[in-house]
């Protein structure tokens, strides 16, 4: 007789089935664990300690940190099952804010929770999981796993989209999806904070991580200057025809879009960062209408859709974190590269960001936009 699954999706009875949650300290991941327990799962609950910390325990506001340590340990102690704390440090700095740092010298506008959820957490924490003869693992991000027609796991929006996080989770390979689980994917943070107090923990009336863990209050510049030391190289400001307006302390600084802290005044119409050009040290302004797009270079494609058809593959694309998907079509060109024709032209793309794809709420895959092409003729080339 076949063994029924249990809530998981696993065979098996919850007290017999491990399963292993990472923890950031925060109300989300404690709720998934509360739940998980509540459940008769054999849960086991992990934190990474990924950076200093002596430094961690003087910021708060960001996952992972000296206090989110402690309150992840304390959580645990509540629900009475086991937690540890990892020392992912070395591979943190390495695979995270290294790549970080190069990419903001690069002219690129990085975002290393992507990196980290692919490498540190999804790969690294992953494999400890498994290590531990855990069934599966869980975490409290806002996405769903759901079984497809084909039998195979899909990775799906959250419920609530103001807090879907299914763009962050991108580069997740099928092999992965199919060992994730998500507990608080269809819910909102209202139920989640409602269980939170149901439980009573002590996280209940936490506040949610606004930060990059490692980047105090947003002082970016001072993590890549400590990084990379003499990354700060002073260059030109030009506009768009190369004419020199102004001078500024180093590219790192400026991310396309931007229109206030340029440096440049005196101009009749607003100025915008439309280009970065880290061979020259030049940060290049321009009127609005240069930061339109509608053709997009992506490169290090994570993809777990059907093959893309050698006509282009209608899609949702997603090409900023807090904006809305936007009609394209997209063609697969060399191997881990694909070329991304939007419906309508988009403003502000910054190479270093993630462009997402989807079909209706499923994910596809996605990758890094290499390139965005202006429609502005002085900026095409």
């Amino acid at each position: 007789m076949t063994k029924a699954l249990n809530s998981l999706g696993l065979k098996g009875k919850p007290a017999d089935t491990r399963v292993v949650v990472a923890m950031s300290g925060g109300v989300d991941s404690s709720v998934a664990a509360a739940l998980l327990k509540e459940e008769g799962y054999d849960v086991v609950g992990i934190t990474l300690q990924l950076y200093d910390h002596g430094v961690a325990i003087q910021k708060k506001g960001s996952c992972c940190a000296g206090q989110d340590i402690h309150d992840a340990r304390r959580v645990a102690e509540e629900l009475g099952f086991p937690h540890y704390v990892l020392d992912y440090e070395s591979r943190f700095k390495e695979q995270v804010m290294e790549d970080f740092a190069d990419s903001y010298i690069k002219g690129e506008t990085p975002i290393p929770c992507v990196k980290c959820n692919q490498t540190v957490k999804f790969q690294d924490l992953l494999q400890t999981a498994r290590e531990l003869g855990a069934a599966c693992m869980a975490t409290g991000h806002y996405v769903q796993r759901l079984a497809g027609k084909d039998g195979k796991s899909q990775l799906v929006r959250g419920m609530d989209s103001g807090k879907d996080q299914s763009y962050f989770l991108f580069a997740t390979t099928q092999d992965q999806i199919d060992f994730l689980r998500f507990p608080l994917g269809h819910m909102d943070k209202d139920e989640t904070r409602k269980h939170a107090e149901r439980f009573g923990l002590s996280v209940a009336d936490k506040p949610d991580s606004q930060d990059i863990c490692f980047v105090p209050e947003g002082g970016y510049a001072s993590v890549i200057e400590r990084l990379r030391p003499g990354a700060m190289e002073p260059g030109d400001i030009v506009d768009m025809d190369g004419q020199i307006l102004g001078r500024h302390e180093g590219i790192v600084k400026y991310t396309v879009g931007q229109r206030r802290g340029i440096g440049v005044g005196g101009t009749v119409d607003p100025l915008y960062v439309v280009k970065l050009d880290p061979a020259s040290k030049r940060v290049i302004v321009g009127p609005k209408s240069a930061l339109k797009t509608s053709e997009i270079a992506v490169k290090d494609l994570s993809w777990i859709g059907e093959e893309i058809p050698s006509g282009g593959l209608e899609v949702i694309a997603k090409i900023r974190s807090t904006r809305p998907g936007v009609a394209a079509k997209i063609f697969a060109e060399e191997e881990g590269r694909v070329r991304i024709s939007l419906h309508e032209a988009e403003e502000g793309v910054s190479p270093g960001q993630a462009a997402v794809f989807y079909d209706g709420d499923r994910v596809l895959g996605g990758g890094w936009i290499e390139r965005a092409i202006s429609v502005d003729p002085r900026l095409a080339v």
